[in-house]
């Protein structure tokens, strides 16, 4: 199924790309001169709360080395991507934590909700 799917219920746009695209974005208030935090442009570069979450979902799904793990789950808190739940070892963990930590806009990865075993 995938993580982007299974997290958040619904197919990745055609266009989607864990990479931030520029200019896309408009801020709430449509005020050209304020800026959109990174942690908040989705993955068409479109504002979205979810953002962050939603680009290392999608970094996840292109990794070749990640397959799905339905026990494990991606949040956001501001910069910081939130990992919960349970994954099978350690290297599949450090590798998530490395997949995190390179999609644009994470300033921190948490893990302190993640079981291994």
């Amino acid at each position: 199924m995938g993580f982007f799917k299974r997290i958040f219920g619904k197919d990745k746009p055609a266009d989607a790309s864990p990479k931030i695209k520029r200019g896309v974005a408009k801020a709430a208030s449509n005020q050209a001169d304020e800026a959109i935090p990174d942690y908040k442009i989705g993955v068409d570069g479109k504002f979205d709360e979810s953002g962050l979450a939603k680009r290392v979902a999608l970094a996840f799904d292109e990794d070749a080395q990640l397959d799905d793990i339905d026990t494990l789950w991606v949040a956001q808190l501001s910069g910081t991507v939130v990992l919960k739940g349970k994954v099978p070892s350690q290297a599949i963990l450090d590798k998530m934590v490395s997949v995190a930590k390179a999609t644009e806009g994470t300033d921190a990865v948490d893990t302190k909700q993640v079981e291994i075993g």
